[in-house]
């Protein structure tokens, strides 16, 4: 059976009716043709065709027109020769166009005679043409030759305009996302041949829209039983009336034709001009013509307006008798039923498919108790049961066969096959894969979105469209669209109702979405652009955001200091949602103690360049380091540099200092006089000392390490060097059923041939264990410690080699106290309030006698570890937040300032050795001694990782790694490691010589630590929320501390601190020490659950 007998069989039962509707909605009677005439015009098509056309082998035919009263003769035309037809849109790209005719070899094309001219001027030169002209049928027909035709630079633009789709495929490589893979199926029947004579009905291209648009040949055996079925379906009957809503270039548009003509039914055509005209469009369909079944996707529907929706199209006394969605995900229930009056009778049908398979795979008809008011309304929609002849499946990553879970669809069938690209023979009953991934549940398919749709952002991966149905769900929203600009920014696009407002939208976002989800701009458009298919115009909708932003640079000039400010503050109350606070932001606000962390101070950077429309050297660290007002003051002095108006820093920042350790002002740094001279104790204290990392530094002792008495020794086993990473995340996935349900986990070889690392993002579990492994390990709180303000710094631990003197903590906070705790007692021994803030870590001199630590008054602290007297303090010219390192040997210290020097500190002589400028980039970090060879390694904010001679100062190496370095470098004896805010972490050689690079998802904040039993393994952790190759414990930002499986990987237990942590944990024994930012240091035993026992 082909298409063309049947429109004959029922053109001989139906010659009379009225077959063809044409109204060009311009105030004149729309035209019509009974089928007699349709058929008429057709054999004369037909004639005409076999006369001028060689059908010597397959024949296609291009056709080149609009739609119009003609256009279904032309078709069916074309189709007795028997030739397949091969639509070509007059307002595509000529480039695409002719990639589409060369790529399909077309031989003959007819162009509609009015179009002539256009079509002449949009292939000038690219091939030599004769004519034949037909013109009572309103045709001419081109015979094309390609043999002279230079369309090589065309063809490779076409290819080099969709590259960048073929990037986003790459977001996770482990998945199967390619549309045209094949699963292979080959039954008795054998194969397909597209040479097959008189097969194929007719050749689209695809859309483009997930990569280099594919040629796709049809054969009438695998369209017809979509016909067939359909009738069925919607019950086509004589008396119905449907619209040709789809181009000839997307392939619903077969279905819209050849259920009408087939059935006896009459088929409603418009110019395109009228499909873009909603209230005109609306009027002619159920109005004027009385549309029964309209097949549309749910972009085009929304088109209408929610107005015109709600009043005709799915009104109480609508024509309209089916409406079936599909090409695009179906509309929430919410907004469907927000539609729909409660009189109203159509019948609703989600449709499923792809151009690969054409047309349609799947139907689903909507209940209508799904519109009654008791019905949950966030109910998904499911895909529906395969149509006659078509096989879905849906398969995993490894492609099993997913019976419950997720999955990617797979569609075929014995006959549903087409043929793609150059593609001669398929076997019967192949499957192509089709890139929508859904989830199976009680044997119904909910569709989650394309893999091209999700992304990875603030280290959690979602689905975008996502974010699309919950904005649309919103009741001020008409319509939306969601894209991800640069791979970077996620923006929501809004056609608003009349009660719009952008705040109050943000607000019911937060409160229905993930804080990864929810978007970085909302941007205000009249309209969704629309593709010729009726999709969302994706490259549109990024053009128009990029002349957005190029509206928002022009309009952003800033007349003076006045216009900065006031700009300065809508960043910041922007960045950090405080737009609802009218209050000004009080000139002394630091971005990090208002609410900021280095994620949001990034965008804060980024939009405060695109506002002045110049980069802004040094900006960042001035964001995280420094009061509004200096950050004000930075960018002034870049852009007005001779202005008069700019302020004294003198005069800007006021410090808050105590009252009694004899401080003198020096600018805006303070230099504190010690109480009491101090003489260094002749006597040494042997200790041992843990620092962030884990790293053990032991000094003046012959002795080996101790191994405390509780140290736990639960199920471990002696590690073996491994010969690759793993890759763990500590993430959890909450239900309500179950508090911690975790996926399945596995690892995969990671290499560094060539130079290069690649990963795959793996899932751990939480493993069903025996009792006697460390699946049944917990912490509880042993004690906590009131700092009053927030916890960054991470603590020292010092346990000395005497009974005489108890193991400490040492820790800072935004409090400005340093506080000395008993580690196994949790009581204060002593505190001292030093200048400002401290966000460094503290570290221990080679004597023991004394604790170093920086603050933000730029000041380096050096205190007595006994009772926390002031020894000394060293100036630098900003603030202090690099954690400083000893040297064992020497007993110098080595620190980094925000003033861009690293410093060697003498401690007992009060003296500085050298510093050295680190070439325009704060120190941050904290500097990593390496000893053989004897090198500093220093890491700045301008993306500079630095060797030094840690004797004289002197330079030794350096490489440029283009982005901040948040992260401390670490080393080994092989190599030096570094983490960056681009997503890697870095390998250098101890002579500069970069070994590899390993990507991650997110920005690297974390500092590399490296095994302390196999001294072969790099872990570190990247905003992702992964964990590579994972230490024994873990904390997230989110204020969970985890307990993960040195050797698996896998999560032992997990306690929540009431607060974000950014310190890094200390373990001794049993003890784990970190700093909340809920004002507390915490001390947390480690034991086995069920029975509250420390072990």
């Amino acid at each position: 059976m082909t298409l063309q007998a049947m429109v004959n069989e029922a053109a001989s039962l139906y010659p009379d009716r009225k077959a063809i509707w044409f109204d060009e909605c311009n105030g004149k009677p729309p035209t019509f043709y009974t089928y007699a005439t349709v058929v008429k015009i057709a054999v004369e098509l037909t004639a005409f065709l076999q006369k001028h056309c060689d059908l010597r082998g397959k024949c296609e035919i291009g056709l080149y027109c609009y739609p119009g009263i003609n256009l279904p003769s032309w078709i069916l035309g074309i189709l007795q020769v028997p030739a397949a037809y091969s639509p070509v849109d007059p307002d595509v790209s000529p480039i695409l166009t002719t990639y589409f005719m060369k790529k399909c070899n077309l031989q003959y094309i007819l162009v509609e005679n009015d179009k002539i001219n256009k079509f002449k001027i949009s292939h000038e030169g690219w091939f030599y043409h004769s004519s034949s002209t037909i013109e009572h049928i309103g045709l001419t027909l081109f015979q094309i030759s390609w043999s002279n035709a230079d369309t090589g630079s065309q063809l490779a633009n076409v290819k080099s305009k969709y590259e960048p789709f073929k990037a986003m495929g790459n977001l996770q490589p482990h998945y199967i996302v390619c549309p045209d893979q094949l699963e292979v199926k080959t039954s008795e029947r054998g194969y397909m041949d597209v040479g097959q004579k008189y097969s194929l009905a007719y050749v689209l291209h695809t859309s483009g829209t997930t990569g280099i648009p594919k040629i796709v040949r049809v054969p009438h055996k695998c369209i017809v039983p979509n016909i067939q079925h359909l009738k069925s379906i919607f019950e086509i009957t004589q008396d119905d009336m449907l619209f040709l809503a789809s181009p000839l270039t997307f392939d619903p548009s077969v279905v819209e034709l050849f259920i009408a003509l087939t059935s006896g039914a009459s088929l409603l055509i418009v110019p395109n001009t009228i499909k873009m005209m909603p209230v005109k469009l609306s009027a002619a369909l159920f109005h004027q013509h009385h549309v029964t079944v309209l097949q549309s996707t749910p972009t085009l529907l929304r088109r209408f307006g929610a107005h015109i929706i709600k009043s005709t199209v799915l009104s109480a006394n609508t024509s309209l008798r089916v409406l079936a969605l599909g090409g695009e995900a179906f509309p929430v229930l919410n907004l469907l039923k927000s539609w729909k009056h409660k009189e109203n009778k159509t019948s609703i049908f989600n449709l499923y498919g792809i151009t690969e398979v054409s047309s349609w795979a799947t139907c689903y008809k909507i209940p209508e108790e799904v519109f009654s008011a008791d019905f949950r309304s966030d109910s998904p929609v499911p895909l529906g049961s395969p149509l006659l002849g078509t096989a879905v499946e849906v398969r995993d990553t490894s492609g099993s066969a997913v019976l419950e879970g997720e999955g990617q669809i797979f569609i075929g069938g014995e006959e549903r096959i087409c043929f793609l690209d150059d593609e001669i023979t398929v076997p019967s009953g192949t499957m192509r894969g089709t890139g929508d991934f859904v989830r199976v549940q009680d044997a119904k398919m909910v569709f989650l979105g394309r893999k091209d749709n999700q992304i990875k952002r603030h280290g959690k991966r979602f689905n975008m469209e996502c974010l699309q149905q919950t904005a649309e769900d919103l009741c001020q929203v008409e319509a939306c669209a969601v894209t991800w600009y640069q791979q970077e920014k996620l923006i929501l696009f809004v056609v608003p109702k009349d009660n719009f407002e952008e705040r109050e939208t943000f607000k019911e976002l937060q409160k229905r979405l993930p804080t990864h989800a929810i978007p970085d701009e909302l941007v205000l458009i009249e309209a969704l652009p629309l593709t010729s298919h009726g999709k969302v115009d994706m490259s549109e909708l990024n053009k128009i955001y990029h002349n957005h932003l190029n509206s928002r640079r022009r309009d952003s000039k800033l007349s003076g200091a006045e216009k900065l400010w006031e700009r300065l503050q809508y960043l910041w109350k922007s960045v950090l949602g405080l737009l609802d606070d009218s209050t000004e932001i009080s000139k002394d606000s630091v971005f990090l103690y208002s609410g900021g962390d280095s994620l949001k101070a990034l965008r804060f950077y980024e939009e405060i360049e695109i506002l002045v429309g110049r980069a802004v050297p040094g900006l960042l660290e001035v964001i995280l380091s420094c009061s509004v007002e200096e950050v004000y003051t930075h960018i002034l002095k870049t852009l007005f540099p001779s202005e008069d108006h700019l302020m004294n820093c003198d005069n800007v920042v006021k410090r808050k200092l105590s009252e009694d350790n004899g401080e003198e002002f020096c600018g805006k740094y303070v230099k504190l006089k010690s109480e009491q001279s101090f003489e260094v104790a002749p006597g040494l204290i042997s200790f041992i000392a843990l620092s962030r990392g884990n790293r053990l530094f032991s000094m003046n002792s012959s002795k080996s390490f101790p191994q405390p008495n509780d140290t736990v020794q639960v199920g471990m086993e002696r590690r073996q060097q491994p010969s690759f990473l793993h890759l763990l995340s500590p993430s959890v996935r909450k239900s309500q059923e179950q508090e911690y349900g975790m996926e399945k986990s596995r690892s995969l070889p990671v290499t560094n041939k060539a130079n290069k690392i690649d990963a795959f993002s793996v899932h751990p579990s939480f493993a069903e264990c025996s009792s006697g492994t460390m699946a049944e390990l917990a912490l509880c709180i042993r004690w906590k410690s009131n700092t009053r303000r927030c916890v960054d710094a991470s603590p020292l631990v010092i346990i000395p080699f005497t009974d005489e003197v108890s193991a400490s903590v040492y820790v800072g906070s935004h409090s400005h106290t340093m506080q000395a705790i008993d580690l196994d007692l949790g009581e204060i021994k002593w505190e001292r309030n030093l200048g400002d803030r401290i966000e460094s870590s503290a570290c221990v001199s080679k004597c023991g006698n004394f604790i170093v630590v920086g603050c933000y008054d730029g000041l380096v602290y050096v205190l007595q570890s006994s009772d926390g007297e002031i020894h000394w303090t060293f100036v630098t010219e900003d603030a202090v937040k690099s954690s400083a390192v000893v040297d064992p040997s020497t007993g110098l210290v080595y620190v980094g300032s925000h003033d861009q020097h690293v410093y060697a500190l003498d401690i007992y002589k009060k003296a500085c050795i050298w510093k050295i400028h680190c070439e325009g980039g704060a120190v941050f970090s904290s500097p990593c001694l390496s000893f053989f060879p004897h090198h500093l390694y220093v890491a700045t904010l301008g993306g500079l990782l630095l060797a030094v001679n840690p004797a004289t100062g002197n330079k030794t190496w350096k490489s440029s790694l283009g982005k901040p370095l948040f992260s401390s470098p670490h080393c080994n004896e092989k190599y030096v490691y570094v983490g960056c805010v681009d997503g890697s972490l870095y390998c250098f050689t101890h002579s500069g010589e970069k070994v590899w690079q390993f990507s991650t998802n997110g920005p690297v904040f974390s500092s590399p630590c490296i095994s302390s039993l196999t001294k072969q393994e790099i872990f570190f952790g990247s905003h992702d929320c992964f964990i590579y190759c994972c230490n024994m414990e873990a904390v997230s930002t989110d204020g969970k501390v985890w307990i993960l499986n040195a050797k698996s990987g896998t999560a032992e237990g997990v306690d929540k601190l009431p607060g974000e942590v950014f310190s890094s944990p200390v373990v001794w024994g049993t003890k784990l020490v970190v700093g909340c930012r809920n004002d507390y240091v915490y001390c947390l035993d480690l034991y086995k659950t069920g029975k509250k026992e420390q072990l």
